[in-house]
């Protein structure tokens, strides 16, 4: 069965803000919004020992998925909308799967868990990201996974599924634990089903012969390997040694990163940060990215995906000199977009915030 949630006629009154019509709409029926994407939790269920998978339904305003993207999905804790990003999977009847892995301490991940009531509604944006693969491909695909990385992988495993596997595809896929692999059942399904697709576990904690991690790992029985195109996901750590690992030997790397890499200690340091809206006038440490250290002192700024991808914390720099983390871009101009979550500081700023 597919489940199709309509709204009702848009207001034609101009006086009616959406936030007034989405108020009432929703008292209604908790999907009807004017404009707004929602998804309203339909079940969940454990993912190997450390993770949850959470099955969504979404109102007519999502749309335009594809496989490998991202969607922000917010929550309310403590009384304040905590935004996360996830990699969905679209099932046949337009639900959407998430797979959230279980944090020590994460309040996000906590109520994922089982915090959150089945039936709650859900704030979602629309898709962003690039790592996809058109409807028509032909070049062969390596895909390496760490971690929860395999999500978007999974999204790309059945996109392929359904076209019957135009492609060759590997996919290698690390974990610390064995028990801790997502999606067991179905990769076998999938390997046994294709015999252009290979998959291999390497699990670096607790078997007998831990595999090596990816900066060490031996790529040789990969067939085609100079022809393949490459994505990668995971911590940024496993997504910068992928790309240094294969440097020269393939036809083209593209990898997304969860985390942001290690902060160099030698940018040390403070600045002046003034906040041209509220007019606080803060010191921040000069290495830490600005999303963090405006979150530090008690400021959160609308944010999403934490890694340069959303665009959702994007915001005026007015004036200063910010570097990029993953990049090492530094801008200077005035008047310049920039994400706070992937910027530091390299002088005193000034922030349309």
């Amino acid at each position: 069965m597919k489940y199709r949630y309509h709204n009702p006629t848009p207001p034609p009154i101009p006086w009616v803000t959406e936030a007034f019509f989405d108020f009432w709409s929703t008292r209604v029926h908790p999907l009807w919004t004017l404009r707004r994407p929602l998804a309203r939790l339909v079940s969940r269920r454990a993912e190997g020992s450390a993770a949850v998978t959470l099955v969504l339904q979404p109102n007519r305003h999502f749309s335009g998925l594809r496989a490998g993207q991202h969607i922000n999905l917010s929550v309310q804790v403590d009384g304040r909308l905590i935004t996360r990003s996830y990699s969905p999977t679209v099932l046949a009847d337009g639900r959407l799967e998430i797979t959230a892995k279980l944090v020590k301490g994460g309040k996000v991940s906590a109520l994922l868990a089982g915090g959150l009531p089945i039936g709650a509604t859900l704030a979602i944006s629309p898709a962003f990201g690039q790592m996809v693969v058109a409807d028509d491909a032909r070049q062969p695909l390596l895909l390496l996974a760490a971690g929860s990385g395999i999500t978007p992988m999974r999204a790309l495993l059945r996109q392929l599924d359904a076209a019957g596997m135009p492609v060759a595809v590997d996919l290698v896929y690390w974990v610390r634990q064995r028990s801790e692999q997502c999606f067991a059942g179905e990769l076998a399904a999938l390997a046994a089903r294709h015999r252009g697709f290979r998959y291999q576990l390497a699990v670096t904690g607790d078997d007998p012969e831990p595999a090596p991690r990816v900066g060490g790992f031996d790529f040789s029985g990969i067939a085609g390997l100079a022809e393949r195109r490459v994505l990668a996901c995971g911590p940024a750590g496993f997504v910068q040694a992928a790309g240094q690992r294969l440097d020269g030997q393939v036809a083209d790397f593209q990898a997304e990163a969860f985390s942001l890499p290690p902060i160099d200690d030698a940018a040390d340091g403070e600045v002046e940060l003034q906040l041209a809206r509220s007019g606080q006038r803060l010191r921040i440490p000069r290495g830490t990215p600005l999303l963090a250290a405006l979150e530090a002192q008690g400021i959160h700024p609308p944010a999403g995906c934490r890694m340069g991808v959303c665009n959702t914390c994007t915001c005026e720099k007015r004036e200063g000199v910010v570097r990029n983390v993953l990049n090492g871009d530094v801008t200077a101009e005035p008047s310049t977009a920039i994400k706070l979550c992937v910027n530091r500081a390299s002088t005193d700023l000034i922030l349309e915030l």
